[in-house]
């Protein structure tokens, strides 16, 4: 079966705990937990209770939705987030939450963390374990990345990178 270049689904089914049945159109199916989520998003607080059960496929399979209280979260989003939650691995959990998190294109991850772009794409899909040495990568971006922050604040000074 070959991966998906962009995670759709076929089809949503709310189960208890704030968990979520993902049925993507490569046929992968994922769990996702979005309890914490649930507590942590001020945006996503009008899902707890029974609204939560109510969860649809929307836009083609490219989001999941709560129609009545008008929330989407992009497939891309579900995909990377269920994919870190289920990882067989640390090295694999830390890597895909920080694709996730950053949502920097593949390019661009290729390039913060020294590897190709094929790499990159690899470790995204699960299809191969992501080494150590990756995943040590991810934490020192992050860190760099917050030290570049705190700079800027202090010098009072802020700097903003767009994404290409």
């Amino acid at each position: 079966m070959l991966p998906m270049k962009r995670p759709r689904l076929l089809e949503v089914r709310a189960l208890s705990d704030y968990r979520l049945a993902l049925t993507f159109i490569d046929g992968q199916q994922l769990t996702l937990d979005l309890s914490r989520d649930l507590l942590a998003f001020p945006g996503l607080r009008p899902l707890q209770g029974r609204a939560f059960e109510v969860a649809v496929v929307g836009d083609d399979g490219w989001c999941v939705e709560w129609p009545e209280q008008d929330i989407q979260i992009g497939a891309d989003t579900l995909y990377l987030d269920a994919l870190a939650q289920n990882a067989s691995d640390e090295n694999t959990r830390i890597f895909i939450d920080w694709r996730a998190r950053t949502g920097l294109p593949l390019n661009q991850a290729a390039e913060a963390l020294g590897v190709s772009a094929r790499s990159i794409s690899r470790y995204s899909s699960g299809r191969e374990a992501v080494p150590r040495s990756l995943a040590l990568a991810c934490l020192g971006w992050d860190f760099l990345q917050q030290q570049s922050s705190r700079a800027a604040e202090e010098n009072g000074r802020y700097t903003v990178t767009r994404k290409r």
